[in-house]
């Protein structure tokens, strides 16, 4: 237990903290599996405007330090790709 003042705010906030970083992770989470049934479904055009709403969810995520912009650009290009291979 926080015994300080300042400990007591510490423990707050990071309790806070936690729980708005909880909520990107899941927006994020949520908005990429939106795009992966969009693409097992089969059906592109859903998956177009999935992933293009997608994008930007998982950009902000990489601004808000939630994860490294590297694995950003790894699960667009992996998505990106799964629907140009469905046209072909």
């Amino acid at each position: 237990m926080a015994n300080s003042a300042q400990a007591r705010k510490r423990a707050r906030q990071a309790d806070k903290n936690r729980a708005h970083n909880m909520a990107l992770r899941s927006r994020m989470r949520t908005a990429a599996k939106k795009v992966i049934n969009a693409i097992e479904s089969g059906d592109k055009e859903t998956a177009v405007a999935a992933f293009k709403a997608a994008e930007p969810v998982i950009d902000g995520s990489v601004t808000k330090g939630l994860i490294h912009k590297n694995k950003a650009a790894r699960d667009k290009s992996r998505m990106n790709a799964k629907i140009k291979a469905m046209s072909a």
